[in-house]
This record gives structure tokens, C-alpha cells and sequence, in this order.
């Protein structure tokens, strides 16, 4: 168990505190991570990795030159905020674009894309390669689903030998995707691991069972089996690998044997010599292979196996010079430390001076942020009670968290001397809400709230075609993130149509406010018409046949969003005031 802590709660940010006092020639803090704290060419690609607390050395321990730019560090076993990810890959960023890499899980997917969509609209051009190394989490005709577990080394240290290498963006991304569609890997575990300030593991496996097939956020196998010998356990691992290699697969791959936290190194090695004796009876050469910690969970006991399959290019940025903390090959020159600006000084830098016309409209969207949070107040256990008949009755509640923070963060920046215009305030109520609210809710409402922000800009004045590119701006958002279509029984069943009326009212020449009432009556609609459909995303699709006859929580809480506004809007003495000195295509009157 994990036994050195003051408050649980502070864990993982302390630890990661003490972690960056001890390896400051590697790292250096920032507000949501580590970056190296040595000098980068100007216009490397920035490899950045990350995802939950608990793993190192992943992911803040491979930080440092011919490896990662940075790393998104969150919680304990849990994903960065999509916040985290996006100011680790500004400072991290040298001018060659972004490369993000983590493992496949739902949460890591949604806030990183969501720190994605936001550098890309800022002109930081920025890519993902998602890893997808572990064999027992989906059939190999489903391989996209799989997750990442310790197969993240291959897919990081190649990409990050690659940037260092001074290849472009494309490359880089090229050769990440080729390195992970060659790698696989497959665990197991003889006992759980224990959170910090927990008293009893997160799973236990029967005496002398062992679980197979184990995830590293503390995930149990997918099957239990009598405990092996060390030569049995070698075969088991690498029968059920090589049973699953990769098309084109060569004769030489890198072989690593990965320790979970307590299985330790005298273990690791023992098993290790006879992983290679099977390999090698098997025609294949072991290449510069790693046996250690490299990927933990915690105090869990287990360990997996790991192998890349090489090819001529691959092997040479495998066998490329890395130095970081947690994991070193070859030799580097050693580098001069940087001085990163401090928190302050970054934010004065990024300072902007809102127009008369920005600053009023960063006004209205906070007050129209106040009227959302007052009919996701209103409807608070409505929401949650829908949400418990196919789900874990949670919508509600984070709705709630969500808003409250957006609203306080948007009051906070239109109160800045001289105003702000809607981008900032919507980016700073986009930010607070995804990190307050957390889960795939919170992530696609303040993804989209943030793309709707940076759509409106910091303009002399506003028209019907800056209306219409925000409510696109905001509803791509979250179908490009949360990959939902029509029919799925979403938010989406009622976003795309919300989206259709307005911009075809607007189109017609209907004036703004005008052309969000018909947009939420068709929202409305849309949202009651999800009640003879079939969840086919998230976690209502498993009970979708109790969800039949309901409506979806999330289009219904957009629905309803989207009515106040629309409210709002036609009674306010202001109102969305938009204006423009010629008519748009959108036939703005407002």
C-alpha cells in the first residue's frame, strides 16, 4: 500500500512537485505538467505525452531530449484536463508543430483532443497518435478500440527520436503510427493496487490465481488461471503474441519485460532469459531489448510483455540516443537549461486588448452564461433522475459543476480592465468547465464552448456570419470529439438540428434572435424525437432497451440550454447585438 502522504487528495501534485526538485536538469514544473527544462531547437517537433498519475516512470520520467517535449500529468490514474494538455503542449511547443501521444482510453481521448482542437485553431499545428498495443482489450479486427498500456515506450521514444532527428511534423506522425501498428503487448497480474489514503486494493485475485490480461489503471485481467511457473508464464506470453503479430512482421523486434511496481528486478530478469529463449526458437532477434519498471500501476503485482516488430528505420530510432530521467540509451551532448517564463509573465504576454465591440459581446456571453446555469440549476434532478435510467445519474450534477465554474470564470474576465472580448471568455468558462465538471460531458461542453469563443474572436464589430461560424465552431466541436452521429442518442440528435435551423433562418434573412428561436424549437423537437431511438455510445448502450421510451439527458440538457438563450436573448434590453455596415450571406438584420 502506499503509505508516505499527508492529504490523498494532494498525491499526486506532490509527487510530482518532488519529482521535478529532483531531476531539474531534466524538467522544469508548469501548470499542468513538466517540460524539459533544456534548450530545444527552434522548430523541433514537440512530441508530448501523458495521461494519469501513478505510472512512472511514465509518463513524466521520459521527458528529455531524443524523447517527449513534455507531459500532461493528471490525477491518479486519471486523465489530464484538457487545460493541463493544452498549456504543457504551448510551453512545450518549438515552432514545428505538436505530436500528442497517449494511451487509447475514453478519457484521455476526449480532453486531449479537446486541448487539440484549441492549439490547432490557435495556429499550433498539432497531430495524435493514439496507442493501441494491448492484446486482451479487443480482437485484432478491432484493433482502433484497443488500449494503450506499456507500448507507449515504442510509440514515444521512436516519435521522439524522430523530432529530435529534426524530421517535420508529417514524418514524425508517420513513424509514431507505424511503430504502434507494429507493437503488442499483453500483461498479467497476481494481485491489485492501492490508491493512496485507500485501505483495500482496487481488485484482488483469488490465492494462487493469476488474472490475465490486466490494464494499468488498475483494471482486473480479462480471465483467471491457475498460477504458472516462470517457463510456463514465458510460453503463455509469447504464444499469445506471436499469435497476433503484425502484418509484414520482420525477424527482429524489441523485446521489453515490464515490472507493475512490486514484481521486482531479480524476477523480471529470471523471466526475461526465457521470454529470449522462445523468442530466439521462435527465428527471431532480439534487438537493444528493456527489462525494468517501465511502465507501472502503483504497487500492483504484475508484469507484461512488450514487442515491436522492426524494420530498417524503426531500429534506427529505437537505437537513437535518449536522456531523461527514468530512461537513457546512448550519448548526448549535454545540453544548456532554459529559463521558461513564469506563469505571470506568460499570461501578460498573452494579454489582449478587446475592442468596444468584443469587450460588449464578452459582456452578453457571460450574462448568457448565467442564464444556462440557471436552467441547468432548474433542472438539476430532472436531468440526473433521466440520466439514472440508462446510466449512473451523474448528468445533472455535473451539468451543474460544470457551469458554475464556466460562470465564474466568464464573470472573472469580462470584468478585466477595458473588457475581453468572447474568445477569452468563453476560453476561460470553456476551461473551467471541462476541469470542474470532468467526464465526457464536461470535455465536449467546454471543447465547445471554447471553439465557439475563438470562432467569435476579438473583432471591430460582429455580424450574422459570426454567429453562424460560432454555432458551427461549437456543435463540430463536439461531434469531431465525441465522434457521435444522428441516430446515436446523444446530444448530437439535437445539436445538428439546432445547427440546420439556425444557419438556414439565418440564411434566409431571418435576424439572429429570430433564428435562435426556431433553431431551439427544432432542438426541442429533436430531443423529445430521442425517445424511440437506441443508445449506441456511451454508457447507456449497454441498457438500451431500458433507455427506450426516454429521452437522451444530453440532448434534452441542450434543449432546454438552448431555449433560455434563445429567451434570453428576445427579452434582453441588448439582446446579441450584432452589426454590420453591408448585408452577409447569412442575410444578418440583427
Amino acid at each position: 500500500m502506499t503509505q508516505i502522504f499527508d492529504n490523498p487528495a494532494d498525491f499526486a501534485d506532490e509527487a510530482l512537485d518532488g519529482f521535478v526538485a529532483a531531476n531539474r536538469g531534466y524538467v522544469a514544473r508548469v501548470d499542468g505538467g513538466v517540460v524539459r527544462s533544456t534548450e530545444v531547437p527552434a522548430g523541433q517537433v514537440a512530441v508530448v505525452i501523458g495521461g494519469g498519475s501513478g505510472h512512472y516512470p511514465a509518463f513524466a520520467g521520459l521527458v528529455g531530449p531524443g524523447l517527449a517535449a513534455g507531459s500532461a500529468c493528471g490525477n491518479m490514474f486519471a486523465s489530464p484536463a484538457a487545460g493541463q494538455v493544452y498549456r504543457v503542449a504551448r510551453a512545450a511547443s518549438a515552432g514545428g508543430g505538436v505530436l500528442l501521444s497517449y494511451g487509447n482510453y475514453a478519457g484521455d481521448v476526449l480532453h486531449f483532443g479537446q486541448a487539440q482542437l484549441r492549439l490547432n485553431a490557435e495556429g499550433i499545428e498539432t497531430r495524435t497518435v493514439l496507442v493501441t498495443d494491448d492484446i486482451a482489450s479487443a480482437p485484432p479486427e478491432q484493433i482502433e478500440k484497443r488500449r494503450g498500456i506499456a507500448g507507449d515506450l515504442t510509440v514515444f521514444k521512436v516519435a521522439g527520436a524522430a523530432a529530435e532527428a529534426g524530421l517535420g511534423l508529417d514524418e514524425v506522425e508517420r513513424l509514431a503510427i507505424k511503430t504502434n501498428h507494429r507493437t503488442r503487448s499483453l500483461g498479467v497480474a497476481f494481485g491489485g493496487c492501492t490508491l493512496p489514503g485507500a485501505d483495500a486494493p482496487l481488485f484482488t485475485v483469488p490465492e494462487g490465481q493469476m488474472s490475465l490480461g490486466l490494464g494499468i489503471h488498475g483494471e482486473p485481467g480479462i480471465s483467471e488461471h491457475p498460477m504458472p511457473t516462470a517457463s510456463e508464464l514465458a510460453g503463455l506470453l509469447v504464444s499469445r503474441l506471436l499469435a497476433d503479430k503484425p502484418e509484414g512482421a520482420g525477424t527482429r523486434v524489441v523485446a521489453i519485460v515490464n515490472g507493475l511496481g512490486t514484481v521486482k528486478y531479480d524476477e523480471l530478469f529470471l523471466l526475461f532469459g526465457k521470454i529470449e529463449t522462445l523468442l530466439t526458437a521462435a527465428g527471431l532477434t532480439v534487438v537493444e531489448p528493456e527489462c525494468g519498471e517501465l511502465v507501472t500501476s502503483l504497487d500492483m503485482s504484475g508484469l507484461s510483455l512488450t514487442l515491436l516488430w522492426l524494420d530498417g528505420e524503426l531500429e534506427q530510432y529505437w537505437a537513437a540516443p535518449a536522456d531523461t530521467p527514468a530512461f537513457r540509451k546512448g550519448n548526448l551532448a549535454p545540453r544548456a537549461r532554459r529559463e521558461l517564463a513564469a506563469a505571470d509573465e506568460i499570461a501578460a504576454v498573452e494579454a489582449e486588448h478587446a475592442t468596444t465591440a468584443a469587450a460588449d459581446l464578452g459582456r452578453q456571453a457571460a450574462a448568457v452564461l448565467t442564464r444556462v446555469r440557471d436552467v441547468v440549476v432548474e433542472h438539476e434532478e430532472e436531468l440526473g433522475n433521466l440520466d439514472a435510467i440508462a446510466g449512473d445519474g451523474d448528468h445533472g450534477i455535473g451539468m451543474r459543476r460544470g457551469v458554475d465554474a464556466a460562470v465564474a470564470a466568464a464573470e472573472q474576465a469580462a470584468a478585466e480592465d477595458g473588457g475581453a472580448s468572447p474568445s477569452r471568455v468563453l476560453t476561460a468558462a470553456g476551461e473551467a468547465w471541462s476541469e470542474r465538471a470532468g467526464g465526457t460531458s464536461g470535455a465536449l461542453w467546454g471543447s465547445a464552448v471554447i471553439a465557439a469563443g475563438l470562432a467569435l474572436g476579438n473583432r471591430d464589430s460582429y455580424s450574422g456570419g459570426d454567429a453562424a461560424a460560432a454555432v458551427t465552431a461549437f456543435v463540430d466541436a463536439i461531434t469531431e470529439l465525441g465522434k457521435a452521429e444522428l441516430g446515436d442518442k446523444t446530444m448530437v440528435d439535437a445539436l445538428v438540428p439546432f445547427k440546420d435551423a439556425f444557419l438556414g433562418a439565418l440564411g434566409a434573412g431571418m435576424p439572429v434572435a429570430a433564428s435562435l428561436a426556431a433553431a431551439a424549437e427544432a432542438a426541442t423537437a429533436a430531443a423529445e424525437g430521442t425517445s424511440g431511438l437506441r443508445p449506441l455510445k456511451g454508457r447507456a448502450r449497454p441498457l438500451a432497451e431500458k433507455s427506450l421510451g426516454h429521452p437522451d439527458p444530453g440532448a434534452v440538457s441542450f434543449a432546454l440550454i438552448a431555449t433560455r438563450i434563445s429567451a434570453h436573448t428576445e427579452t434582453s434590453s441588448t439582446g446579441i447585438r450584432l452589426a454590420t455596415s453591408e448585408p452577409t450571406e447569412q442575410g444578418a438584420k440583427a
